[in-house]
Formats: structure tokens, sequence, C-alpha cells
């Protein structure tokens, strides 16, 4: 009986360890994007460095026009890189690793500017959540419990990666702030003496005025 109990804590605590790591971790984002008749539409995400990203778009006719409606893609890096583009299609894919930290765009228009609405489906993935597992599991001969542990420890890596990118981050911005605030700070200094030297040129300049005058 104890050693039965014992499994049934083991096993609980395991759901539970894999509950939370789940609410944590980056999934899957089914974005829908409509396009307007004429113009781009984009979406973003930031992204550290060394991450993987999986997308599937799909174009979808409002007006259920057939043949659907073509439109372009483009998806560029922080720095402006091109990392996808396509141009007259109804569906495509991209992935790639990441090597900038920064917002990853991609944007969207139609090739057919005037037309009928179109509503764009994109399956974006990141992280842990792109991952092959079934080729993992088919490489490593895993299965199970074993592949789950496996799940649960690039869940693990990828939200400690996640926080490291946040502390560094974070300790960027605060530097960035420290700047600004000493910056402030001697402005206001260079401020105040210029207001100061600027009262003493002209109280002197009242007084001899004055005493040209001779009201004084």
């Amino acid at each position: 009986m104890m050693g039965d109990s014992g499994n049934v804590r083991q096993l609980m605590y395991f759901a539970v360890l894999l509950m939370v790591v789940c609410l944590l971790q980056k999934k899957g984002e089914a974005i829908w994007l409509s396009l307007p008749a004429s113009g781009t539409k984009c979406v973003s995400e930031e992204l550290h460095n060394n991450v993987v990203v999986l997308a599937d778009y799909v174009v979808i006719s409002d007006d259920h026009v057939h043949p659907t409606p073509t439109i372009s893609a483009r998806v560029t890096s922080p720095y402006g890189n091109t990392l996808h583009h396509k141009e007259n299609i109804t569906h495509s894919q991209f992935a790639f690793t990441t090597t900038e930290a920064g917002n990853y765009l991609a944007c969207f228009w139609a090739d057919n500017p005037g037309g009928g609405s179109l509503s764009v489906n994109i399956d974006w993935k990141t992280g842990i959540a792109a991952k092959d597992w079934e080729s993992v599991a088919r490489k490593e001969k895993i299965e199970g419990v074993e592949l789950e542990l496996r799940k649960l420890e690039g869940a693990v890596e990828a939200i400690h990666e996640n926080l490291i990118y946040l502390k560094n981050r974070e300790s960027e911005m605060r530097a960035v702030s420290e700047t600004t605030n000493a910056r402030v700070a001697w402005f206001s200094i260079m401020s105040l003496g210029v207001c100061i030297v600027a009262s003493v040129l002209q109280i002197l300049y009242l007084k001899q005025y004055f005493q040209k005058k001779k009201l004084i």
C-alpha cells in the first residue's frame, strides 16, 4: 500500500509540474489578420537569440471568391534582414532560427489591391512548441513517459533561457535609465546656472540703466 501511495504521489507531482511548465512555456499561436484592400498588415514578436520559429499561413477569401486571391509575404529580422519572401501565393510556411534579439516582423499584402476582403490565418510557433518531437522520438527511440520527460526538460531549458534574456534586458534598461537620469540631472543644473547668470546680467543692466537715468 505504501509503495502504491508513493507512486501515486510521484505521478501527481509529475502531472502538476508538467501543467505548470505547459502554462509557462511559449505555445504556438493561431493569428488571424484581415488584410485591407490596399496596404500592408503586419504581426511581430519579440524573440531572443537562438530561438526556433516555425509558421504556416493560408489565405481565406471573406467573399468566397474562387479561385482564392493571392498575397505576398515578407518576414524580416530586427535589423531588416529578409528571412522569408513569397509572392502570388495562397499558402506557404517559413522556418528559421533567430540570430538576433529583438522584434521579428511578418508582413502580408494583397497582390490585387482593391479586390475583395481577405483574411490570413497564421499558425505561429516558437521555441519548444516548434520542435518536431515525433522526429526526436523516432531518432532516439523513446516514447511514453521518457518522451514527456524530454519535453519537460526542453520546456525548462526554454524557460531558463527566457529568464536569462529578461534579466539581461532588465539590466540594459536599467543602465539606459541611469544614463538618462544622469543627463537630465546635468541638464537641470546647466539650466539653473543659465537662469542665474541671466538674472545677474539683467540686474546689472537695470542698475546701470537707472544710474544713467539718475533714478538711483
